[in-house]
């Protein structure tokens, strides 16, 4: 075993790790599993500059930069799909900036190419156990029944990645919290990424969490009943309180794998007070609006999302359908209570 030097970014992939657990590193000969921890070092720069810690500080990092790493698998149609090596390797691909790293697959064309980071070693703890943070969830695993009636939940989910489903929901926090209503918030799905729960914080939400908290550096291809875990977990921990709302955000778009599984199950959809559905523009918005008919029997209280600060935007779904829109960039508390409460 070689010590782990001090120094090192502890990202915020590895949101379960205590520092105290942090040992040492071992070569890396096991077979990769999601959640793994390693040792390593920035080996070229590339589309990700930045290293956000687990307190949520950014950290900028060059060539040498020395960090722990988590391995994990990503989908995100803005930057990169990525995916879990099959066998470990000398170095490997920074896929998101809380320190997630993979093999990618797939790259949008609007984006740079992946940071590389060498891989020195597995990190294990004193008594010479590598760590994965599915090891050191913070939740311990749901065993009991729901009870009813719970926290209402405010559900908010979107077109695609970056169609503003973050700043809706910041926006239900606020308008709840201003109202007088103690509000819970969570992002169920996603890849490691501290920022939209620090945000649902700052507008008012006492209680703020994601599926890191369970131990998962992200969501994509997780097992259906592992992902049906991370909701009812989260749930049963934080949503029990009737008079409380509970606002919960789905990553990407109402296509992806994980979204689809859980707006399929009742267990998510017989808990949902009110829908939230956000879009870019007015076709993707009205596309989604089909989807969410057809494919779920879900019709949305309100659309948000980047196509509400558009006044033409708003114009154009206004003549398609009578589903309120909500500008989450300026959120009026009146309408939001109409639609919410």
């Amino acid at each position: 075993m070689d010590r782990v030097p001090r120094g090192y970014v502890l990202p915020s992939a590895a949101f379960t790790i205590q520092p105290k657990r942090i040992h040492a590193h071992i070569p890396w000969t096991a077979t990769p599993r999601h959640g793994d921890v390693l040792y390593g070092r920035i080996e070229r720069l590339g589309a990700h500059r930045e290293l956000e810690n687990k307190s949520g500080r950014i950290h900028r990092i060059a060539d040498g930069s020395a960090a722990i790493f988590v391995v994990g698998n990503r989908y995100a149609s803005d930057a990169y799909e990525a995916v879990v090596p099959t066998r470990p390797a000398p170095s490997l691909d920074l896929v998101a900036r809380s320190g997630m790293v993979g093999e990618v697959k797939t790259r949008n064309s609007r984006f740079g190419d992946p940071t590389r980071v060498r891989i020195l070693g597995q990190v294990v703890d004193k008594e010479g156990e590598p760590l994965n943070t599915l090891d050191h969830s913070l939740i311990s695993p749901a065993s009991e029944a729901k009870r009813m009636p719970r926290s209402k939940l405010i559900l908010v989910v979107g077109t695609s990645m970056n169609s503003g489903k973050s700043t809706a929901a910041v926006a239900c926090c606020w308008a709840l919290t201003t109202m007088g209503h103690e509000v819970r918030a969570s992002k169920v799905t996603g890849t490691a990424s501290l920022k939209d729960i620090l945000h649902m914080n700052d507008a008012g939400a006492k209680v703020y969490n994601d599926f890191t908290y369970l131990g998962h550096p992200s969501t994509y291809l997780l097992p259906e009943d592992d992902l049906l875990a991370v909701f009812n977990d989260l749930d049963l921990r934080y949503a029990n309180n009737p008079r409380n709302y509970w606002v919960v955000e789905l990553a990407d778009g109402v296509l992806q794998r994980e979204t689809s599984l859980l707006l399929s199950h009742p267990d998510v959809r017989e808990r949902i007070h009110r829908l939230i559905f956000c879009a870019s523009d007015t076709f993707g918005a009205l596309g989604g609006l089909t989807v969410l008919r057809d494919d779920y029997q879900l019709t949305p209280a309100a659309i948000s999302g980047l196509v509400s600060g558009s006044p033409l935007g708003i114009r154009e779904l206004a003549e398609r359908t009578d589903i309120p829109v909500f500008d989450s960039a300026e959120p009026d508390l009146k309408a939001l209570a109409h639609l919410l409460l």
